[in-house]
């Protein structure tokens, strides 16, 4: 008598539809955009390459090659809408795998602009990576965030992740982690 309630438990459970994509979509459409929320992952580029120090732009070395997969399987489960790089090599080197294991385009912010409206309305209600660095992610966080509550990451620290939400009421939320 189990084996036979197994069977028709199984056959119950496969004919459910749970979460499919058209009631996905119906549950999307019934959705606010402005109650959505908007989450960015700041990273700083991966390990580069010191050993010249008049190099403004230098490459990345093999731990920073070796970091930059490490982060690529990190986010293999996130969706980003959009991928942000500052126009350096290191920053390009490290942003450039992980948009191309999601099939988008890596787009360049202006350093001297963080936070500006176009950015703000550009990436409202998405997901987005940020790679930056280690002056310029904690400010930026702090920009967001409406208070100074971050300062410059020393120089040695690599694997920072700072995960800034904005919830649908306003509230902006932080969380930050350090993955080696």
């Amino acid at each position: 008598m189990k084996p036979y309630f197994l069977i028709l438990s199984l056959l119950f459970f496969s004919s459910c539809n749970f979460g499919d994509e058209e009631t996905s979509e119906i549950m999307d459409n019934t959705v606010d955009p402005s109650e959505k929320i908007t989450t960015y992952y700041f990273i700083r580029h991966a390990e580069k390459d010191t050993t010249n120090a008049a190099n403004k732009d230098p490459e990345l070395t093999e731990a920073g090659i070796k970091r930059t997969k490490n982060w690529v399987n990190t986010f293999k489960d996130i969706d980003f809408d959009l991928i942000y790089s500052s126009d350096y090599k290191r920053t390009l080197n490290t942003a450039k795998p992980i948009a191309e294991s999601k099939n988008i385009d890596v787009k360049f912010y202006d350093t001297q602009k963080l936070n500006d409206r176009d950015f703000q309305e550009q990436t409202k209600n998405k997901t987005v990576l940020v790679v930056g660095h280690s002056n310029l992610n904690p400010e930026w966080v702090n920009y967001i965030l409406g208070k100074k509550k971050y300062q410059q990451l020393d120089e040695s620290v690599y694997g920072s992740l700072f995960i800034v939400t904005i919830h649908p009421n306003g509230e902006r939320t932080v969380q930050v982690l350090y993955i080696d």
